[in-house]
Protein backbone atom coordinates (compact mmCIF):
# COMPACT_ATOMS: atom_id res chain seq x y z
CA UNK A 1 0.00 0.00 0.00
CA UNK A 2 1.70 3.26 -0.91
CA UNK A 3 5.05 3.30 -2.60
CA UNK A 4 8.32 2.61 -1.36
CA UNK A 5 11.08 5.33 -1.36
CA UNK A 6 13.16 2.91 -2.71
CA UNK A 7 10.67 2.29 -5.52
CA UNK A 8 9.88 6.38 -5.89
CA UNK A 9 13.65 6.27 -6.77
CA UNK A 10 13.80 5.08 -9.45
CA UNK A 11 10.51 5.97 -10.80
CA UNK A 12 8.42 2.84 -9.96
CA UNK A 13 5.39 2.48 -7.36
CA UNK A 14 6.75 -0.51 -5.47
CA UNK A 15 4.69 -2.79 -7.98
CA UNK A 16 5.45 -4.79 -10.43
CA UNK A 17 4.38 -2.66 -12.77
CA UNK A 18 5.56 1.12 -12.74
CA UNK A 19 2.47 3.68 -12.36
CA UNK A 20 2.78 7.18 -12.58
CA UNK A 21 6.19 9.74 -12.39
CA UNK A 22 8.84 8.90 -9.76
CA UNK A 23 11.43 11.28 -7.94
CA UNK A 24 14.06 9.47 -10.63
CA UNK A 25 11.78 11.69 -13.30
CA UNK A 26 12.67 14.70 -12.28
CA UNK A 27 14.98 16.76 -14.20
CA UNK A 28 18.83 17.45 -12.46
CA UNK A 29 18.07 20.63 -13.10
CA UNK A 30 15.18 21.00 -11.30
CA UNK A 31 16.39 19.24 -8.05
CA UNK A 32 19.51 21.20 -7.93
CA UNK A 33 17.07 24.63 -7.47
CA UNK A 34 15.40 23.06 -5.21
CA UNK A 35 18.98 22.23 -3.67
CA UNK A 36 19.78 25.71 -3.32
CA UNK A 37 17.40 26.05 -0.50
CA UNK A 38 19.05 22.95 1.27
CA UNK A 39 21.52 22.92 4.24
CA UNK A 40 24.99 20.87 2.54
CA UNK A 41 24.00 18.19 5.42
CA UNK A 42 20.62 17.47 3.43
CA UNK A 43 22.16 17.98 0.45
CA UNK A 44 24.40 15.29 0.54
CA UNK A 45 21.75 12.80 2.72
CA UNK A 46 19.18 13.53 -0.31
CA UNK A 47 22.26 12.69 -2.62
CA UNK A 48 21.35 8.87 -1.83
CA UNK A 49 17.92 8.76 -3.43
CA UNK A 50 18.96 8.28 -7.47
CA UNK A 51 21.24 9.33 -9.90
CA UNK A 52 19.53 12.58 -10.30
CA UNK A 53 19.98 13.85 -7.18
CA UNK A 54 23.50 12.38 -6.93
CA UNK A 55 24.39 14.75 -9.99
CA UNK A 56 22.83 17.47 -8.81
CA UNK A 57 24.80 17.45 -5.23
CA UNK A 58 27.56 17.50 -7.18
CA UNK A 59 26.86 20.48 -9.26
CA UNK A 60 28.92 23.35 -8.81
CA UNK A 61 26.11 26.25 -9.56
CA UNK A 62 24.62 24.49 -5.76
CA UNK A 63 27.87 24.68 -3.82
CA UNK A 64 28.74 28.08 -5.25
CA UNK A 65 25.65 29.35 -3.36
CA UNK A 66 27.05 27.70 -0.34
CA UNK A 67 30.51 28.61 -0.10
CA UNK A 68 30.94 31.88 1.66
CA UNK A 69 31.69 34.95 -0.64
CA UNK A 70 35.31 35.27 0.83
CA UNK A 71 35.96 31.44 0.38
CA UNK A 72 39.10 32.31 -1.91
CA UNK A 73 40.46 33.74 1.12
CA UNK A 74 40.39 31.54 2.88
CA UNK A 75 42.19 28.74 -0.14
CA UNK A 76 44.82 31.58 0.04
CA UNK A 77 45.85 30.28 3.12
CA UNK A 78 46.69 27.17 1.81
CA UNK A 79 49.48 25.48 -1.03
CA UNK A 80 47.57 25.64 -4.26
CA UNK A 81 48.50 21.94 -4.80
CA UNK A 82 45.28 21.38 -1.84
CA UNK A 83 42.80 23.15 -3.90
CA UNK A 84 44.11 23.04 -7.56
CA UNK A 85 41.20 21.22 -9.57
CA UNK A 86 38.77 20.40 -6.79
CA UNK A 87 34.57 20.71 -7.22
CA UNK A 88 33.12 23.45 -5.17
CA UNK A 89 31.75 20.53 -3.50
CA UNK A 90 35.34 19.16 -2.53
CA UNK A 91 36.16 23.11 -1.80
CA UNK A 92 33.85 23.42 0.59
CA UNK A 93 34.56 19.64 2.42
CA UNK A 94 37.85 21.13 2.34
CA UNK A 95 36.98 24.39 4.26
CA UNK A 96 34.98 23.08 6.87
CA UNK A 97 38.36 21.34 8.33
CA UNK A 98 40.03 23.94 10.19
CA UNK A 99 42.28 26.14 7.78
CA UNK A 100 45.76 27.42 9.87
CA UNK A 101 47.96 30.77 9.77
CA UNK A 102 49.72 32.91 11.55
CA UNK A 103 52.09 29.67 12.25
CA UNK A 104 49.47 27.57 13.39
CA UNK A 105 48.01 30.00 16.59
CA UNK A 106 44.64 31.10 14.18
CA UNK A 107 42.22 28.73 12.25
CA UNK A 108 39.09 29.60 10.13
CA UNK A 109 36.68 27.04 8.51
CA UNK A 110 33.35 26.98 6.97
CA UNK A 111 30.62 26.04 8.98
CA UNK A 112 29.13 23.08 7.43
CA UNK A 113 25.50 23.64 8.19
CA UNK A 114 25.24 27.52 7.56
CA UNK A 115 28.56 28.30 4.97
CA UNK A 116 29.52 30.50 6.91
CA UNK A 117 32.73 31.90 8.33
CA UNK A 118 33.62 31.01 12.05
CA UNK A 119 37.25 32.01 13.78
CA UNK A 120 39.75 30.74 16.68
CA UNK A 121 42.96 32.34 18.17
CA UNK A 122 44.68 30.39 20.21
CA UNK A 123 46.40 31.87 23.57
CA UNK A 124 49.83 32.10 21.86
CA UNK A 125 48.59 34.64 19.54
CA UNK A 126 47.86 36.74 22.65
CA UNK A 127 49.84 39.24 24.62
CA UNK A 128 49.64 37.72 28.25
CA UNK A 129 50.99 39.32 31.16
CA UNK A 130 53.96 37.83 33.06
CA UNK A 131 53.55 34.61 30.68
CA UNK A 132 57.36 33.79 29.82
CA UNK A 133 57.59 33.51 34.14
CA UNK A 134 57.13 30.53 34.79
CA UNK A 135 56.14 31.12 38.16
CA UNK A 136 53.21 32.55 37.19
CA UNK A 137 52.43 30.67 34.09
CA UNK A 138 52.73 27.38 31.98
CA UNK A 139 51.99 26.01 28.73
CA UNK A 140 50.56 22.77 29.10
CA UNK A 141 49.29 20.08 26.43
CA UNK A 142 45.72 18.87 26.32
CA UNK A 143 43.17 17.59 24.16
CA UNK A 144 40.65 19.30 25.34
CA UNK A 145 41.87 22.35 22.90
CA UNK A 146 41.94 22.18 19.07
CA UNK A 147 45.39 23.82 19.67
CA UNK A 148 46.57 21.02 21.71
CA UNK A 149 47.57 22.96 24.42
CA UNK A 150 46.23 25.64 27.22
CA UNK A 151 48.27 28.41 29.20
CA UNK A 152 47.50 27.48 32.49
CA UNK A 153 47.50 30.43 35.40
CA UNK A 154 49.03 29.60 38.96
CA UNK A 155 48.60 32.80 40.71
CA UNK A 156 49.65 36.80 39.11
CA UNK A 157 48.51 40.13 40.38
CA UNK A 158 48.16 42.00 37.53
CA UNK A 159 45.99 39.42 34.93
CA UNK A 160 45.78 40.70 31.58
CA UNK A 161 45.08 38.82 28.18
CA UNK A 162 44.93 40.68 24.72
CA UNK A 163 45.28 39.83 20.86
CA UNK A 164 44.04 41.23 17.61
CA UNK A 165 43.61 39.29 14.17
CA UNK A 166 42.85 40.81 10.76
CA UNK A 167 41.50 38.83 8.35
CA UNK A 168 38.29 39.73 5.42
CA UNK A 169 35.58 38.18 7.54
CA UNK A 170 32.25 38.48 5.02
CA UNK A 171 29.57 40.43 5.90
CA UNK A 172 27.51 39.31 8.78
CA UNK A 173 27.01 40.16 12.65
CA UNK A 174 29.93 37.87 14.88
CA UNK A 175 30.16 37.46 18.54
CA UNK A 176 33.45 37.36 20.09
CA UNK A 177 34.13 35.11 22.71
CA UNK A 178 36.77 33.87 25.63
CA UNK A 179 37.09 30.20 26.07
CA UNK A 180 38.25 29.49 30.05
CA UNK A 181 38.26 26.55 32.60
CA UNK A 182 38.79 27.01 36.36
CA UNK A 183 40.67 24.69 37.68
CA UNK A 184 43.43 22.62 35.98
CA UNK A 185 42.13 19.15 34.77
CA UNK A 186 43.79 15.55 33.99
CA UNK A 187 43.11 12.32 33.39
CA UNK A 188 43.10 9.84 36.08
CA UNK A 189 42.32 6.36 35.59
CA UNK A 190 40.71 6.94 32.38
CA UNK A 191 38.35 9.62 34.12
CA UNK A 192 38.67 13.65 33.82
CA UNK A 193 39.39 14.85 37.29
CA UNK A 194 39.77 18.71 37.79
CA UNK A 195 42.20 19.98 40.75
CA UNK A 196 41.48 23.63 42.29
CA UNK A 197 44.44 23.56 44.18
CA UNK A 198 45.67 27.29 42.59
CA UNK A 199 42.09 28.83 42.17
CA UNK A 200 41.44 31.53 43.96
CA UNK A 201 40.48 35.23 43.93
CA UNK A 202 38.13 35.31 40.88
CA UNK A 203 34.69 36.26 42.96
CA UNK A 204 36.15 39.05 44.77
CA UNK A 205 36.49 41.82 41.38
CA UNK A 206 34.74 40.84 37.77
CA UNK A 207 36.94 40.43 35.14
CA UNK A 208 36.61 42.73 31.98
CA UNK A 209 36.42 41.96 28.93
CA UNK A 210 36.77 44.57 25.94
CA UNK A 211 36.56 44.67 22.14
CA UNK A 212 37.29 47.17 19.27
CA UNK A 213 37.16 47.48 15.66
CA UNK A 214 39.38 48.94 13.18
CA UNK A 215 36.26 50.88 12.02
CA UNK A 216 35.50 52.45 15.35
CA UNK A 217 32.91 49.56 16.86
CA UNK A 218 33.10 48.92 20.37
CA UNK A 219 31.86 46.43 23.28
CA UNK A 220 32.36 45.16 26.67
CA UNK A 221 31.11 43.27 29.86
CA UNK A 222 32.30 41.59 32.94
CA UNK A 223 31.92 38.82 34.89
CA UNK A 224 33.27 36.94 38.22
CA UNK A 225 34.84 34.15 36.86
CA UNK A 226 33.87 32.29 40.60
CA UNK A 227 31.11 32.14 42.77
CA UNK A 228 30.98 32.02 46.36
CA UNK A 229 27.50 31.05 46.12
CA UNK A 230 26.72 27.71 45.96
CA UNK A 231 23.08 25.99 44.97
CA UNK A 232 21.42 23.63 47.00
CA UNK A 233 23.49 20.64 45.99
CA UNK A 234 26.81 22.88 47.16
CA UNK A 235 28.13 22.85 43.63
CA UNK A 236 29.63 25.83 41.84
CA UNK A 237 28.55 25.78 38.26
CA UNK A 238 32.11 28.04 37.30
CA UNK A 239 34.64 25.29 38.43
CA UNK A 240 35.48 22.65 35.95
CA UNK A 241 33.84 23.46 32.95
CA UNK A 242 34.74 24.97 29.47
CA UNK A 243 33.08 28.27 29.56
CA UNK A 244 32.47 30.90 26.62
CA UNK A 245 32.58 34.53 27.74
CA UNK A 246 30.66 36.63 25.96
CA UNK A 247 32.74 40.01 25.29
CA UNK A 248 30.40 41.47 22.44
CA UNK A 249 29.55 41.46 19.28
CA UNK A 250 30.57 43.41 15.63
CA UNK A 251 28.70 43.93 12.52
CA UNK A 252 31.18 43.46 9.35
CA UNK A 253 29.13 44.97 6.36
CA UNK A 254 31.87 44.64 3.97
CA UNK A 255 35.09 41.94 4.05
CA UNK A 256 37.18 44.55 1.99
CA UNK A 257 39.44 46.49 3.60
CA UNK A 258 39.81 43.82 6.04
CA UNK A 259 38.93 44.45 9.68
CA UNK A 260 40.96 44.31 12.53
CA UNK A 261 39.04 43.25 15.91
CA UNK A 262 41.19 44.08 19.23
CA UNK A 263 40.39 42.17 21.91
CA UNK A 264 41.02 41.74 25.81
CA UNK A 265 40.61 40.81 29.02
CA UNK A 266 42.21 41.88 32.56
CA UNK A 267 41.95 42.17 36.45
CA UNK A 268 44.19 44.35 37.74
CA UNK A 269 43.30 45.34 41.31
CA UNK A 270 46.06 44.24 42.73
CA UNK A 271 44.99 43.81 46.32
CA UNK A 272 44.55 40.31 45.74
CA UNK A 273 46.22 37.42 43.69
CA UNK A 274 44.22 35.42 41.49
CA UNK A 275 45.08 31.96 40.16
CA UNK A 276 44.03 28.62 38.52
CA UNK A 277 42.58 29.47 35.43
CA UNK A 278 42.89 27.88 31.90
CA UNK A 279 43.18 30.25 29.33
CA UNK A 280 42.56 28.26 25.89
CA UNK A 281 41.22 30.46 22.54
CA UNK A 282 39.01 33.41 21.48
CA UNK A 283 36.38 32.22 19.16
CA UNK A 284 34.47 34.76 16.61
CA UNK A 285 31.25 33.23 15.21
CA UNK A 286 28.43 34.33 13.23
CA UNK A 287 26.08 35.34 16.19
CA UNK A 288 22.50 33.58 15.40
CA UNK A 289 24.84 30.07 14.90
CA UNK A 290 23.85 26.82 17.33
CA UNK A 291 25.47 27.72 20.57
CA UNK A 292 28.94 25.76 21.35
CA UNK A 293 28.26 22.01 22.89
CA UNK A 294 29.74 23.65 25.92
CA UNK A 295 28.34 26.33 28.39
CA UNK A 296 28.15 29.91 27.61
CA UNK A 297 27.57 32.73 29.62
CA UNK A 298 25.98 36.28 28.12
Amino acid sequence: MGATLSGLADGSNGNAVGIGPGLGDIPEGCVAKVFLHLTPPEICNLARLNRAFRGAASSDSVWDKKLPGNYRDLLDLLPPERYRNLSKKDVFALLSRPVAFHDGNKEVWVDRESGRVCMSISARAMAVTGIDDRRYWNWVPTEESRFHEMAYLQQIWWFEVAGAVKFPLPADIYTLSFRLHLGRFSKRLGRRVCSFEHTHGWDITPVKFELSTSDGQQASSECCLDETEQDELNRNHKRGYWIYYKVGEFIVTDPEPAMEVRFSMKQIDCTHSKGGLCVDSVYIIPSDLRPQKRRALK
